[in-house]
């Protein structure tokens, strides 16, 4: 970080872009460089910023609410951290992001039902944490969503029926949980779906016998340890 300094303009600092009529920070990708310490709530200054990666760093201690501040926010990716703490509760008021990334760290508590007011958002990762409490229904509302993955958590509770509403998924992934119930039939007429994984649950009922056509996509398939019956 040695371009940080003040001889040099911001914009031109590493992982810093800017915009270019305004030259306000756009973005700040500082993802893989070994840095530490907590988030600052002065984050929630940059007001312009579409973009927020600090992807595999060390970071440590909350996720600053503040962080809510940023309406143009696109792009949150704190993947592979230690933030420790709950998700921030009024995260949904970041309405333009289309992914969140925060897989690998200690978060706790439970996912923000809020989150279902996320209307573009695509990506959704909040693997391998600590997370309880069950997958909230209003998920189901996220009809852009791709790709949600919640693997290795505590998460309890059922699969919310909502889910099988979500025709552009193609990745769904919450493994090693403790999730029970069955899954929702129309999860099975999901055309886009190519990775499912439900391995590692307690979820019970049979699988449809056209699956291979009902999911004509599907590359992965992943459901053991449960108590699936059937062929």
């Amino acid at each position: 970080m040695e371009s940080w300094n003040s001889s040099i303009h911001f914009c031109q600092w590493h992982g810093i872009t800017c915009g270019r009529k305004h030259q306000r920070v756009t973005k700040l990708e500082l993802q893989f460089l070994e840095l530490s310490g907590s988030l600052s709530p002065y984050i929630g200054n940059l007001s312009f910023l579409k973009e927020l990666n600090l992807e595999g760093n060390s970071f440590y201690n909350q996720i600053p609410q503040e962080i809510c501040r940023l309406r143009r926010l696109e792009t949150l990716e704190l993947s592979n951290n230690s933030f420790t703490g709950e998700i921030p509760s009024n995260l949904s008021a970041c309405y333009k992001l289309t992914l969140v990334g925060m897989r690998g760290n200690q978060l706790t508590g439970e996912i923000p039902a809020s989150l279902g007011f996320l209307s573009n958002l695509k990506h959704l990762n909040f693997a391998i944490n600590r997370l309880r409490g069950s997958i909230p229904p209003s998920l189901g509302n996220l009809s852009s969503l791709e790709k949600l993955s919640l693997r290795t958590n505590s998460l309890s509770g059922v699969i919310p029926e909502g889910i099988g509403q979500l025709t552009n998924l193609s990745v769904f992934s919450v493994e090693e949980n403790a999730i029970s119930g069955t899954i929702p039939f129309t999860m099975f007429n999901l055309s886009n779906m190519r990775s499912f994984d439900i391995g590692g649950n307690n979820i019970q009922g049979t699988l449809p016998s056209d699956l291979a056509i009902t999911m004509p996509n599907l590359k992965f398939f992943s459901a053991w340890e449960n108590q699936i019956s059937g062929k």
